[in-house]
């Protein structure tokens, strides 16, 4: 399973990362470029135990989210399409791309020493480190392919 933990999968991350500028367009869902990679750089923040957030599961989370969860970690499949962002939702339609790279790719890096073990995901749960960074890796990949990097 590919998970963000992985170097050399990360670093592959790293380089479609690289990759990214104003001619890549979404090929599907409502996010521009911008959006989607503070979207991503949110989303990090909240994983990675950045930035205040407080971790609780959701009630439906209680009742599917480790069914839900087990599906989405047991094998390569990469994450459906137009998924709602939630909280992650960016209203904000410009900013700068290239400051939005820098900070994502910092957080990539910074997935080789992730320690958070107050992260609680809303409708997953708690979850095994194994899980969380194969999670990452499908959410990240998921965002590339979006954008054709």
């Amino acid at each position: 399973m590919k998970t963000i933990f992985n170097k050399a999968e990360r670093e592959e991350l790293i380089e479609r990362i690289n990759t990214l500028n104003s001619h890549n367009t979404a090929q599907w869902g409502k996010m521009n470029l911008y959006q989607m990679m503070k979207h991503c750089t949110r989303w990090n923040d909240w994983v990675l135990g950045n930035g205040g957030y407080s971790y609780r599961q959701e009630f439906l989370g209680k009742l599917f989210g480790k069914m839900v969860l087990k599906g989405m970690v047991k094998d390569d499949k990469p994450m459906k399409k137009n998924a709602p962002a939630g909280i992650f939702t960016i209203k904000e339609q410009n900013g700068d791309i290239q400051d939005e790279k820098k900070i994502w790719l910092a957080q990539m890096a910074a997935y080789e020493n992730f320690s958070n073990p107050e992260f609680i995901h809303d409708f997953f749960g708690k979850m095994k480190t194994e899980d969380i960074g194969i999670f990452v890796y499908k959410h990240m990949d998921h965002h590339l392919r979006q954008f054709n990097a």
